[in-house]
Formats: structure tokens, sequence, C-alpha cells
């Protein structure tokens, strides 16, 4: 069977590599230039560590684990407010989103990779089915994935514009890592949380030296992303007291930060004819809501098992998405209270 995948990110890595291990021919396509490995932190709980065993990365993945054992409320001027200790009765392996990439990353083996590439245009008639890539190329998959996240191509070309599937929760997410040696030893051991009105920050160690940080504040639905997103978040949680001055000062240039609206995608179906999506392009929960790095991994594993073990690519299809649909939307039906709980009003 040939697959082309596009993205590679953690649905689109994962799926690749097992389509690659179970021999089949896969061409995976990145748009971005190079690996992308900036993003924030993923929490996969206990229940949830049989999708990391079945990559063979659980192992490596609680050895890279962050040591997060607490939860710590600050107020203004950086005082607790209120500290959760994790007891430890069911262990989460919080490991920051490049160290699962590059994991699932260096399991491709022989598979082909295209960076710098996405798909231009999908051919599907009673005569042809293939792809027209933006390198020129014509490819002919028996199977076309699209796991190009929120924003998907894939998505766009065969099911239509994005308006039609994507919530927005009325929020703009930000994240990036600062070298900072102070903040570092001051959110030693947890994730710690200082709020304000309409904003929330977070920061968590890396490491002794370094931290990353997570910044949410309210932005009504349509509000269109800022040019500039290292301003907006000057803009938008400046105000703000403790350690938050020192890690606004110490942002990347633009292209090394992450910035996106908080939406979750809503969808009848996730695939049509040899077209189908996967992870965040088709069932995104919302990142207030988690769970969406667990979810990818849970749709490449069953969709690589229909592929595998199902007749025919249209049976393979069908399913995956019975068995995945579910539970997707169990998770998205959460993100809307999980936000609103997440992020204090504007004042007045």
């Amino acid at each position: 069977m040939r697959a082309l995948v596009c993205g590679a990110g953690i649905a689109g890595l994962a799926l690749a590599g097992s389509l690659r291990r179970d021999g089949h021919d896969v061409l995976l396509v990145e748009r971005a230039p190079t690996e992308q490995r900036a993003g924030y932190i993923i929490d996969v709980p206990a229940g949830a560590h049989s999708n990391l065993a079945a990559t063979g990365l659980l192992p490596e993945l609680v050895q890279q684990a962050l040591p997060l054992t607490e939860l710590v409320f600050h107020d203004a001027d950086g005082g607790v407010r209120e500290r959760l200790t994790d007891p430890g009765a069911e262990p989460t392996v919080s490991v920051l989103r490049g160290a699962l990439v590059a994991a699932l990353h260096a399991e491709l083996g022989d598979c082909a990779i295209r960076y710098g590439t996405t798909v231009d245009e999908i051919r599907s008639d009673e005569h042809e089915f293939g792809a027209v890539l933006s390198d020129g190329s014509v490819q002919r998959p028996d199977v076309l994935v699209g796991a190009d996240g929120i924003h998907s191509r894939v998505r766009h070309l065969a099911f239509g514009p994005e308006e039609r599937f994507l919530r927005e929760l009325g929020f703009h997410t930000a994240a990036y890592p600062v070298t900072a040696p102070g903040p570092a030893r001051e959110v030693a051991g947890g994730l710690h949380l200082t709020e304000g009105p309409g904003a929330q920050v977070g920061a968590y160690p890396v490491d002794d030296e370094r931290v990353m940080t997570l910044f949410v504040h309210r932005a009504p639905p349509g509000t269109p992303l800022p040019a500039d997103p290292g301003a907006e978040l000057v803009r938008t949680c400046g105000g703000l007291g403790w350690i938050v001055p020192e890690l606004l000062d110490r942002r990347p240039s633009r292209t090394d930060l992450y910035y996106d609206t908080v939406a979750k995608i809503e969808m009848p179906r996730w695939h049509r004819g040899r077209v189908v999506l996967v992870g965040d392009a088709c069932h995104a929960p919302s990142l207030l809501a988690g769970h969406g790095a667990d979810l990818a991994l849970t749709g490449a594993r069953a969709l690589a098992a229909r592929l595998r073990e199902d007749a025919t690519v249209e049976q393979a299809l069908v399913g995956y998405e019975r068995q995945v649909r579910p539970e997707a939307l169990r998770l998205q039906a959460q993100g809307r209270a999980v936000a609103e709980d997440f992020v204090p009003p504007h004042s007045g």
C-alpha cells in the first residue's frame, strides 16, 4: 500500500512510522522547512500510557519526564496563594512536546520525508486518485492522510474552508522557552501559575537554567492572530507581576515563539473517499482541555491497525473513525468548561 501523510507533528510521525514498520510505502510531507520541536508541556496520564508503550517509547520518555510534583498558584507579588501536591497515586508522564516529536522522528526508520512541502491539490474522480504537492510532484497514493493540525491544508481541500469546522473558544495562547536561572530556581519542581484580568501565565522548569512558559489571554472569537505575537503578549500580560516581566523581556524572536488561537475542530465525518484526517486536523480538543497528544497517538495507532487488518482502505477508514470518535467527542465536550475556568475574566 502507498500512503501519503501530510504533517510531521505527533499524529503524522506516529502514523508514518507505524505504516512504514508494517511494510507500506510511505511519503511524509511537512510544510515547515525543518523538524518542528517548539510547543509546550504534554501530560500523559497513567491511563493513557498504553499509547506510548505501543510506540516503544515509554521508557525513553519516562527518563526525559519533567519532575513536576506540584501545582503552585501565585498572587501578583509572587507569594504562594495555594499549593497542590501530586500524591503520586497515578503517575503522569510530563514531557516537552519537542521531546516526543524527536523520539517519534527517530522511529521513522527509512520513511521518506520532505520538508517545506505540502499538498496543493487533490485529484479524485472515477479515473484517478492523486495529489499534487507544492514541489510540483504528483503522488498517487492508496490513501492520503491529513495530519496537519487545526489549520489543516488537506481538510481544506477535501472537506471545505476552515471556518466550517474551527470553533474558537475566546482565547489566544503562546509558549516559548527562556534561559533564566533565577526563574528556573523559583519554579523548580512544579507548574507555577499567576493570573490577572483576562490573562494567566504559567512557568515550569526544563532544567536548572531553562524555563518553559505558557501564556493564555482572552481574545474574542474572530480576533486575528497578531503580526507581532511578542508585542501582543506584552500588551495583554505585561501588567502581571512576579517573574512575568523577566519572562517577557527574555522572549525569543517571533519565529521561535509558538502562538495560536485556542480552538477545537468539530466535523461530522473524518474521511471522504480515500482521504482521511487524524489528530488535531479532525478532533482537536483545544489546548486548554488537554489530551490532544494522547488523542493524536490514539488515532494514529487505530488507523495504522485498521489499515493493517482490514481488507480495503475504505473499510479501514470507516472502522478507524467508528473506534476513535466517541472518545474524541467526550474530550471535546470538556474543552469549553475547562477554558472558562482557566482564565479570569477581564476586569470591569
